[in-house]
């Protein structure tokens, strides 16, 4: 149940994520206030489900980091300091991705400027992140089982002749 769970909150996650950086109308204050709501009802849930040791939580990472980069002021090289040291699941092309596509929603709020963005890439030039900006959210975990031994010895077990296992020998 445990590694269901894990694969379902990581494409939960791979899907919204790749949502946000392919639309720009979606990059702005208020989805990034929606999507902490959201993702906060779900890690709720999976705390009264008692699935917190499932990793499930920390599959919603990106997103996290995604929705709190759209609510981060994105004015001086403090705030650029603050998003790099708080993005460290998102990539330098997601995060630079996301600051371009971002769209203020009303007259309070501002672009991005270019100017802070190259603060960004700046910040960010000694990750050593891969070249990849959508997730594959069609990557699927290994699947575990865990390894019950047996109590049964091998000596005490019977084989019915019926089976027509004859070519096996007990040692």
């Amino acid at each position: 149940v445990q590694q269901i769970f894990k694969q379902l909150f990581y494409m939960i996650n791979a899907v919204a994520l790749n949502n946000l950086l392919l639309r720009k109308d979606v990059c702005s204050w208020s989805t990034g206030m929606q999507l902490r709501f959201n993702i906060s009802q779900l890690e709720e849930w999976l705390r009264g489900k008692n699935l917190q040791q499932s990793g499930a939580a920390q599959m919603l990472e990106p997103l996290i980091q995604a929705a709190q980069l759209l609510q981060l002021k994105k004015k001086t090289s403090e705030d650029a300091e603050a998003i790099c040291s708080l993005c460290t699941s998102l990539t330098t092309q997601q995060i630079v991705k996301i600051l371009n596509l971002y769209t203020p929603v009303n007259e309070f709020e501002e672009r991005v400027t270019v100017a802070f963005i190259r603060d960004i890439q700046m910040h960010l030039q000694e990750r050593n992140d891969p070249p990849q900006l959508l997730l594959d959210f069609k990557h699927t975990f290994p699947v575990m089982f865990p390894f019950n031994p047996s109590s049964i010895t091998m000596d005490s077990i019977h084989l019915p002749a019926s089976l027509n296992l004859e070519f096996l020998n007990k040692v």
